[in-house]
């Protein structure tokens, strides 16, 4: 294996759990945001192969880096993110602490407490959502509501797949110190339902993830592209159902993910609600005493 190719999982934009560059977002900035996300994941392929050895792996993100930093023929997929990146005048940075965190994908099987996840999060999640707010000249900010909505979406992620992750890659991103507290260890996930003291831990770790979406509920309501908006508001409303979901069902055992018309009415409801509000606020400033609302 040498080249990301090697590695691919056939997924696609399409195939994620919440929008990626969708019709919401302005035409003109989809292919920039759709060759973040291609780097993205040519990089989580690598890390999260199930046979190549880590040797390998590390080899192969350390091309990636290469490619994103100039070096012709490196990686095809860094290659043309750094010349998106360079034409937009943006940095690099944001990509290079993806890399940080796939790299700790191939090393690191364990999370010991809450802390340590978030510290991945910071690198594995907020970077996406930092790249985009850049690419829309907004402001840094909105950079803590950003990482509180994508370490939330990547916690919610962590859920879902905990069984899969540890059947097929041995990683657990669940807090050892939170499955100790209910008396388990890692191997309670290889069962095919969850017992209730593990039940009980899933629920509270989607309980964290609600506490970080109450965080960033303002997010899209203070964005000034109105589009950029909609579209984090429809994530937003995304995640809160499945965070809904996760405290009440079990992910080794049912469904959590959702079906395309549920996810598309929760769409509709939580766009709706972002442009309720923003025109809510242009009418109210139009009122006598009301100024500088956008």
């Amino acid at each position: 294996m040498t080249g990301a190719a090697d590695f691919a999982s056939g997924k696609g934009h399409r195939d994620e759990n919440f929008p990626v560059a969708s019709r919401l977002v302005r035409a003109e900035l989809r292919p920039t945001i759709l060759a973040f996300y291609r780097f993205a994941r040519a990089a989580d392929d690598i890390a999260d192969h199930a046979t190549a050895p880590a040797d390998r792996k590390l080899a192969a993100l350390d091309r990636l880096e290469a490619g994103l930093r100039g070096e012709a023929g490196a990686s095809a997929e860094a290659e043309t993110l750094s010349a998106a990146v360079q034409a937009r005048n943006l940095t690099d940075r944001h990509a290079l602490d993806l890399l940080e965190a796939f790299r700790r994908d191939v090393t690191k099987r364990r999370y010991a407490d809450w802390a340590e996840l978030m510290d991945y999060c910071r690198y594995s999640a907020a970077p996406v959502g930092r790249f985009v707010l850049d690419l829309h000249g907004e402001s840094q900010a909105l950079w803590p509501l950003n990482d509180a909505l994508c370490a939330a979406l990547q916690v919610i992620n962590h859920l879902q797949d905990c069984a899969k992750d540890y059947r097929e890659l041995d990683r657990v991103y669940l807090p050892l110190d939170v499955l100790a507290a209910h008396g388990l260890d890692v191997e309670a996930l290889a069962d095919l339902q969850a017992a209730p003291p593990l039940r009980r831990a899933l629920a509270g770790l989607a309980g964290r993830c609600g506490a970080l979406l109450d965080q960033s509920r303002a997010f899209a309501d203070r964005i000034a592209d109105r589009r950029l908006a909609l579209e984090v508001g429809v994530i937003q409303a995304l995640a809160e159902s499945l965070v809904h979901r996760l405290e009440r069902r079990d992910p080794l055992s049912e469904r959590v993910h959702h079906r395309p018309a549920e996810a598309a009415g929760i769409a509709l409801r939580g766009g709706l609600g972002v442009a309720a509000r923003r025109l809510g606020r242009v009418f109210g400033s139009r009122e006598p005493g009301l100024h500088g609302n956008r």
